[in-house]
């Protein structure tokens, strides 16, 4: 059994485990700090349910629309940006801030096993919620077919570092047909309103 305010903790575990090695598209630059070793992990979620991931590339696009300068890992190839099966990469939003890990685990393939126990342990979550939105979050869970999840250093992160992630978490929304989770937050409906509360210590 797992407690909301074990969730943080519980995802170290998690992506620890299956991150640590070698990854087979994108990985971080090996000179880069380990967010687990600088302070405490933020995670955030959107559990999608289009098929794919879209390529990178789209959504450092729509991050530059926004005016933003995300900042890829050095030695990063073109090419990379443009492919749809890649599983983990560190987007930068200032060059004295560490930047943000990003994850993404399907329905198949090398972390299926990821995929099925994040969505597990929040469907359990869930159930001690009841309503209507619970019902609605519950549904998106059921269909969803990646998860893609954000990693932050709560130290290091400024407004500025905040903002860069909402937006990314934006892009999965709209263009997955996500539902965003925030932990120590809860479930966010599509016009960024808080419907389910999992700030409070609620067993799962």
């Amino acid at each position: 059994m797992v407690r909301i305010t074990e969730v943080p903790a519980y995802c170290e575990k998690l992506y620890g485990k299956h991150m640590a090695k070698e990854l087979p598209i994108i990985a971080t630059s090996t000179t880069e700090v380990a967010p687990q070793s600088s302070g405490r992990s933020v995670y955030s979620r959107v559990f999608c349910q289009r098929e794919n991931s879209p390529p990178l590339r789209l959504l450092i696009d729509f991050l530059k629309a926004r005016g933003l300068a995300p900042i890829t890992p050095p030695g990063i190839e073109e090419s990379a940006l443009d492919e749809w099966a890649w599983v983990r990469i560190a987007l930068g939003y200032h060059r004295d801030r560490q930047p943000i890990q990003l994850f993404c685990v399907r329905d198949r393939g090398s972390y299926k096993d990821v995929f099925e126990q994040e969505k597990t342990l929040f469907l359990k979550l869930l159930s001690a919620h009841d309503g209507v939105e619970s019902e609605l979050v519950r549904s998106y869970l059921s269909l969803s077919r990646f998860i893609l999840t954000t990693r932050m250093v709560e130290t290091d992160m400024t407004d500025e570092g905040f903002d860069f992630n909402g937006w990314i978490l934006e892009f999965y929304q709209e263009q997955c047909n996500g539902i965003v989770q925030i932990d120590n937050h809860g479930f966010y409906s599509p016009q960024g309103e808080l419907i389910i509360d999992m700030s409070m210590p609620v067993e799962g």
